[in-house]
């Protein structure tokens, strides 16, 4: 099974992948863009057995602005793991299953086809991902709470005081009665103060 997983990464995915600039080290492909990294990493389970080897597809995208909003050194080969942007397969590719699995009765022409279709609808969903903004937009529109320091420090920093104001006051609706929202509040206030934009507390 671990050999007709090498054969898929070298003969299927590698070659699609290739021909839509991604680049391949390990079981990681990475395609630079102007001010992107788009990244997909084969994650294999650690339960996997000579019968049964299943693979996860993991998906993130690195920018170098929001990892100088970080204070963190701007890494030119960033692993999933350090991306600003991260989401399985399932979470953009619908279609896709959570995780991939390769047995003895897999039909492999089927799990090929439907993993290329989601690599496609991912790098789709990449080419509307062109800048930290876009990554932002992406976080406050949930809203989630994720990259919610940096997306603020961004806002602000582009002079969009609104879209600051209305990302907090979706947060403050969503995650306002939780009782760790305070530490969030606490924070969020900190930065508004730092750009001397009045802080709505609820």
């Amino acid at each position: 099974m671990q050999q007709r997983f090498n054969d898929m990464i070298k003969q299927d995915v590698k070659p699609f992948l290739s021909k839509r600039g991604f680049a391949k080290k390990g079981l990681n492909f990475s395609k630079h863009t102007e001010s992107l990294i788009h990244i997909f990493n084969f994650q294999k389970s650690s339960g996997n057995s000579a019968d049964n080897v299943m693979f996860y597809v993991n998906c993130g995208i690195y920018s170098a602005e929001l990892a100088r909003i970080q204070s963190r050194d701007v890494l030119t080969a960033p692993q999933e793991v350090d991306c600003h942007f991260r989401a399985r397969i399932k979470d953009i590719a619908e279609a896709a299953p959570d995780r991939f699995s390769i047995t003895p009765d897999t039909n492999m022409d089927e799990l090929r086809e439907a993993l290329l279709h989601g690599l496609e609808e991912v790098i789709r969903f990449y080419e509307t991902m062109t800048s930290a903004r876009c990554i932002v937009d992406y976080y406050t529109a949930g809203p989630f709470l994720h990259l919610g320091e940096e997306s603020f420090h961004l806002l602000f920093q582009s002079d969009d005081v609104a879209a600051a104001k209305q990302y907090l006051k979706a947060l403050q609706e969503k995650y306002g009665a939780e009782q760790r929202w305070t530490i969030f509040e606490n924070k969020y206030e900190a930065i508004f103060n730092q750009y001397g934009v009045e802080f709505d507390k609820l």
